[in-house]
């Protein structure tokens, strides 16, 4: 399985603003972006100067490729499935990532970063309709029903996320069982999506 592996403060430093990849961490002081708020980088200060209409373009489409934890060719694939699909195509690309799996088990409040939550998918503990899937690039559907397993409930880690994460669940989805389980109430539409994204210049980009 390809990702990327490291150091992910310094995506959010590249990007000049939190990305909350490191969950608790950025809430803090110890995160990087309050000391060093420039690019990462020898001349990283150079780079708080304005840029061209093609780099803010980019900076739109890496921004989203880093929260949701997608590679490029992945990221690819989905804004050309989304320009296929009726509606509007920043939309509807942000839409397919927030149905990813692991997008869901995060907002749910069970872990305290994307990261966390795809490995929570990956090592079994998330159910889909009570059967088990370890894709975190699954794409749930309406009416779909996600909990967690019955022994990874008691899990010191889950309990201390949902315990001490202040973390509003948005309106298309529905709590059930104690937090433990939720279902997909309806398709999320983009004023229910927080992330600082500007979609529009992502489809600007690509469609170059």
């Amino acid at each position: 399985m390809a990702r990327y592996t490291g150091p992910v403060c310094r995506l959010c430093r590249r990007e000049k603003m939190k990305l909350f990849l490191k969950g608790s961490k950025c809430d803090t002081m110890k995160c990087p972006i309050e000391r060093r708020p420039y690019p990462p980088g020898e001349h990283g200060r150079d780079r708080m100067r304005q840029g061209s209409e093609y780099l803010g373009q980019l900076r739109e489409k890496q921004k989203a490729r880093r929260i949701y934890g997608v590679l490029e060719k992945q990221f690819a694939n989905l804004y050309k499935e989304a320009n296929r699909t009726p509606g509007i195509t920043g939309e509807n690309l942000l839409r397919m990532l927030e149905l990813r799996l692991d997008n869901v088990t995060f907002r749910t409040g069970w872990s305290a970063s994307r990261n966390q939550s795809r490995q929570f998918v990956r090592h079994g503990h998330v159910l889909v309709n009570g059967k088990k899937v370890t894709i975190p690039s699954y794409r749930v559907k309406k009416g779909d029903v996600i909990s967690l397993k019955e022994k990874s409930r008691s899990m010191i880690v889950i309990r201390h996320n949902m315990d001490t994460l202040d973390r509003t669940m948005p309106g298309w989805l529905e709590s059930g069982a104690e937090g433990f389980e939720i279902t997909v109430r309806d398709l999320p539409q983009r004023e229910h999506i927080d992330v600082p994204v500007r979609e529009q210049l992502i489809v600007e980009l690509y469609s170059k």
